[in-house]
């Protein structure tokens, strides 16, 4: 008899919004429709039911014994960082004999930000399509915000991987809570660097209080502001991107193949405007004080040839 696969666990940020809440309760069970090879179940560190606690509990009831659990967060900050091993440990002590690994957080991903720029198109409409009108649009992600300055890089990463190729103006990066700039200030510096047509794209997963508190703050700021041209992006949403994702990080938990940020390789992944460095070969620099011995290779090595650990 084969050993069946490790259990999906997925584990989420929790909401005070039930709608929020919903939209997660509901990707989870569509991740399992689409698995049925696979034990799924998923719970929230805090703020709504269920409790991880009483997914882990499911599972094990339902024969499970090892476990990959999956942050569904954009960004590893305290939650995913802390929150989740430290719970995980918990359930291990409650049920002696289960065993799991642990996954990355989704983001940022470029299946997501293909996500993310179709946001952008929905809301732009026709004001979005040609690369003439794309020079003229400002985006303003924003991000969750967190006290993890590593977090908040991680939502400049993704703005800036947004941003490469796609031919926007700018795309610049502000925070709904806990981290500055705040949503006002993010609108005001597109202001200041010239923007005349803002699309304002939240970076999250779901509907819930932060999305909403993002797009009031914009509808506020454009109602003072109005000659600027200001629209509010939807969320990511339970796309198939974001179902398959979940799968490709659970399989490299599965597998402990946690690498290094390969996903926005240019090595790897063809990113918009650098298809051509997909498996190019990486040949090391040729430092002068290396062994004195350098062929005249100095000058010819490959460029941005970087000794990447793929």
């Amino acid at each position: 008899m084969t050993t069946p696969p490790p259990a999906l666990l997925v584990a989420g940020h929790g909401t005070r919004d039930d709608a929020g809440a919903e939209a997660f309760r509901a990707f989870v069970r569509e991740l399992g429709r689409r698995h049925p090879e696979l034990p799924v179940a998923g719970g929230f560190i805090e703020l709504s039911p269920p409790p991880l606690g009483e997914a882990v509990a499911e599972l094990v009831e339902r024969g499970a014994r090892r476990f990959a659990a999956v942050p569904l967060m954009l960004v590893s900050a305290g939650h995913a960082k802390g929150d989740i091993p430290a719970a995980l440990a918990r359930e291990k002590e409650r049920h002696p004999g289960i065993s799991y690994a642990y996954g990355r957080p989704l983001g940022p991903h470029p299946s997501l930000l293909s996500v993310l720029e179709r946001r952008l198109e929905e809301v732009l409409g026709g004001a979005g399509q040609a690369p003439e009108d794309r020079a003229e649009v400002t985006v303003l992600l924003v991000g969750r915000g967190s006290t993890d300055p590593d977090a908040n890089a991680e939502v400049f990463k993704a703005a800036r991987l947004l941003w490469e190729g796609r031919g926007y103006a700018g795309v610049e990066t502000a925070f709904v809570s806990l981290a500055a700039p705040d949503v006002p200030s993010g609108l005001d510096r597109c202001l200041k660097l010239g923007a005349r047509r803002i699309v304002v794209l939240p970076y999250f997963l779901f509907t819930g209080i932060l999305p909403d508190r993002v797009r009031e703050q914009t509808a506020r700021w454009a109602a003072a502001h109005p000659g600027v041209d200001v629209r509010s992006a939807d969320v990511i949403g339970p796309e198939p991107e974001l179902l398959d994702l979940v799968m490709e990080r659970y399989r490299e938990a599965v597998e402990g193949d946690l690498r290094m940020n390969c996903d926005s390789c240019v090595y790897r992944i063809a990113l918009p405007g650098f298809e051509d460095k997909v498996g190019s070969p990486q040949q090391p620099h040729f430092h002068p004080d290396d062994d004195g011995h350098h062929h005249g290779h100095g000058h010819h090595h490959h460029p941005g040839g970087h000794a990447h650990a793929h």
